[in-house]
């Protein structure tokens, strides 16, 4: 059986706007393993960024999966005309969706990988009852809408849940985790559980650059795989 890894999506909310298709040719060459983009509708969320003209714009300039988070009220309303554009996989926010179960069949129904994302005061079992319909959970670690915000610690307890809940369902759904993900807080969160980091103002914001600052982040990333295998580490 091949040993688990950890995915590396670096966040184009904190790359420049005025040059998207060269951060994320180089966050591609040096092998990130999906690009993460945060759309924002300033309603869920207090700040707009981007939206579907964005996604069709990296679809034409990479091959890597695009991650695409909806932090929008009625995502439903956009969700095919998101994958026709290019998203690989689509995230809701739980808080977001008030037919939730309905919204991820949706998505895998239209072929891409579906996804639920948990602010930092929505518990994990917001989600019990739809593991079975996940691609990926991603457990955000600072409060969405902006950018270089600060980790925040008390989360590393509920990613530990969410990977319990996951693996007592036997859901292969992918842990992610986005908020505050460096190479110092990258262990933690690896060791909690997370198999997927996105990570923004790390990458993009690295003095030593985006190839140098994913490496520092994958190497941060293994070393909390190789503790969370070791039978003292939960």
């Amino acid at each position: 059986m091949a040993r688990p890894s950890v995915r590396i999506a670096p966040s184009i909310l904190s790359a420049d706007f005025a040059r998207l298709a060269d951060a994320v040719a180089e966050a591609e060459a040096a092998g990130a393993d999906a690009i993460h983009v945060d759309v924002m509708d300033g309603r869920f969320v207090p700040n707009i960024t981007v939206g579907l003209p964005v996604v069709a714009a990296l679809r034409r300039v990479t091959r890597l999966p695009l991650d695409v988070h909806l932090m929008i009220v009625e995502p439903e309303r956009y969700l095919e005309r998101f994958v026709e554009v290019g998203a690989d996989i689509l995230t809701v926010q739980v808080e977001a969706c008030v037919h939730l179960h309905r919204v991820l069949q949706t998505i895998r129904g239209l072929g891409a990988q579906a996804g639920v994302a948990l602010n930092p005061a929505t518990p994990p079992v917001a989600i019990s009852q739809v593991l079975g319909d996940l691609d990926l959970v991603l457990v955000m670690t600072v409060n969405p809408g902006f950018g270089g915000q600060a980790f925040i610690e008390t989360m590393l307890p509920k990613i530990a849940e969410v990977r319990r809940m996951l693996d007592e369902a036997h859901s292969p759904a992918v842990l992610e985790v986005d908020g505050g993900i460096a190479p110092h807080t990258a262990p933690q969160v690896v060791r909690a559980g997370a198999r997927m980091l996105v990570a923004g103002e790390a990458i993009y914001g690295a003095e030593e650059g985006v190839s140098a600052a994913i490496q520092a982040l994958r190497t941060a990333a293994k070393a909390g795989l190789r503790e969370s295998e070791t039978p003292t580490s939960r």
